[in-house]
């Protein structure tokens, strides 16, 4: 029998519809005066509209920071836990995707207590305690609703994350009805995202356990199983719950078998060139899974019946061989840039990508196969 540690959001809600509840749920948590942390784009859209008469009705006062923008720098963090200092919010309720999810995350844990953001970049190193916290994704994708992990840009361009215990909400709430408006494009990034949570929380180095396992195999046959109907057809509310559930479980496998050099690799992207996350891992996945193959032949193998139900495999090289050609074949078939170069890397970058990349060891020790500079520096020109 093996050791280890499992750990979670306590309380999921999947059911389409549900977010017109929230102030109901919000009122059982003993919130009385919530911050709701969500993107301008959202509130656009009117997917705010529905939640906000929720609350009214639950009789729970509601403020909303709508200033989220990707990549969360510090002072973005900064201005929304203000903003909720101010609005004296008792509660913190994060709709969005993962850039909203992740401040949302913060403005719980920092509104209440002294402690400076720069201090708690790592592992372990935050501080209760924090507001009571609702997570509400409205794509299926970063699986942040059920990690202990917030990523935040700093000013020199670096991602670096906060972890703990602590940045697990108290609820996370799943509705279809709020993915249904995504357009093809973010569909795809933030579905090809959820696939590499599980391809990586399943092949890591560290951590590895029956249970991440078990989630993360079946998350990859939701996701995979369901990730073209979505993109050509956003309306259909049974694959957009099944996407949103992939991503749970993804989500559930990552924060207890953590990911590896495809998120090492990608955060430079977000930081330096401000590539969508789920973008920046899918341009780098393709070469990463093929440089990982020495060591994780067997692994891959393992996953290929999820990506191909009902195939037969003569041996696990040929199971490896049709795992890695049919996530390439997935990702190539998806609406989305597919080389460095097109997002506005020039090979000159490369370099310098290389040598950020190798700062985020957190992840890299995490890999199946040890990464140097020259490999990282080799994936980038494969990806360019």
């Amino acid at each position: 029998m093996m050791d280890f540690v499992f750990e979670t959001t306590p309380k999921l809600v999947c059911e389409a519809g549900a977010a017109t509840r929230l102030g109901e749920m919000a009122r059982e948590l003993g919130i009385r005066r919530a911050l709701i942390v969500t993107d301008a784009g959202l509130v656009a859209a009117g997917l705010l509209e529905s939640v906000q008469a929720g609350f009214r009705a639950a009789g729970t006062v509601c403020t909303l920071f709508s200033d989220v923008v990707a990549d969360p720098p510090e002072q973005s963090v900064a201005l929304a836990v203000q903003a909720a200092r101010d609005a004296g919010a008792d509660g913190v309720i994060g709709v969005g995707g993962g850039s909203s999810l992740d401040t949302a995350k913060l403005v719980a844990l920092l509104t209440g207590t002294p402690q400076e953001l720069p201090d708690i970049y790592g592992i372990g190193l935050a501080k209760g305690p924090r507001l009571p916290l609702i997570q509400v994704p409205t794509t299926a994708g970063t699986g942040s609703e059920v990690t202990p992990i917030a990523i935040v840009t700093t000013p020199t361009s670096e991602k670096k994350g906060v972890v703990s215990s602590l940045l697990y909400p108290d609820l996370a709430v799943l509705d279809a009805h709020l993915t249904l408006g995504l357009p093809p494009r973010v569909t795809a990034m933030t579905g090809i995202d959820a696939m590499v949570h599980a391809i990586e929380a399943y092949t890591t180095r560290h951590k590895k356990n029956p249970l991440s396992d078990s989630l993360a195999l079946r998350a990859l046959s939701l996701l995979g199983g369901n990730i073209r109907t979505v993109i050509a057809d956003g309306r259909d509310v049974a694959a957009r719950a099944a996407m949103l559930q992939g991503s749970l479980l993804a989500g559930i496998a990552f924060a207890n078998a953590p990911v590896g050099a495809v998120h090492a690799l990608a955060y430079p992207l977000g930081g330096h060139f401000h590539v969508p996350h789920g973008l920046s891992n899918a341009l780098m996945l393709g070469p990463v899974l093929e440089f990982n193959r020495p060591a994780a032949e067997t692994l891959y193998a393992e996953l290929a019946p999820a990506i191909l139900p009902g195939s037969a495999f003569a041996t696990p090289a040929k199971a490896t061989d049709a795992f890695l050609g049919a996530m390439r074949d997935l990702v190539a078939a998806m609406p989305m840039e597919q080389r460095l170069e097109q997002v506005g890397v020039r090979r000159d970058d490369l370099p310098m990508l290389a040598a950020d990349a190798m700062k985020v060891q957190r992840l890299l020790i995490n890999n199946p196969r040890e990464v140097s500079y020259e490999d990282a520096l080799a994936l980038y020109r494969q990806a360019y």
